[in-house]
């Protein structure tokens, strides 16, 4: 939900909010390829893996009763993560493994506080 929410406000305007909606299965999709690509540093695996773990788990950082901020920290962890990937393996690793639409991806990356989609 708070993947959602962010990407509606830091949304570039070709992002409609069908694909906003859209942009959170493609990115489960993205961390489940990332997870398993083996042309990736152990250490960007090993994140991403946690990641995942993190959010699959229904325990949080922050208590999600907790307003606004509860429900943001999956959004901050994923955003931290991906963002480390990119650093490590590459934007073309992001690249590689996005099935979303541009516009998604151009969400994503804002979202990710890179300046521009890989």
């Amino acid at each position: 939900m708070a993947l959602l929410v962010a990407l509606l406000v830091l949304k570039p305007d070709e992002l409609s909010i069908t694909a906003a909606m859209r942009v959170l299965p493609d990115t489960l999709v993205l961390v489940s390829r990332l997870a398993r690509d083996k042309s990736l540093p152990l250490s960007v695996r090993v994140r991403v893996w946690v990641l995942a773990g993190y959010l699959a788990l229904p325990i949080d950082l922050v208590p999600d009763f907790i307003p606004v901020i509860g429900y943001a920290d999956d959004a901050i962890v994923l955003s931290i993560v991906l963002r480390h990937v990119i650093r490590r393996a590459g934007p073309q690793a992001i690249q590689r493994h996005w099935r979303g639409t541009d516009a998604g991806l151009s969400a994503l990356a804002r979202l990710c506080g890179i300046s521009s989609a890989p």
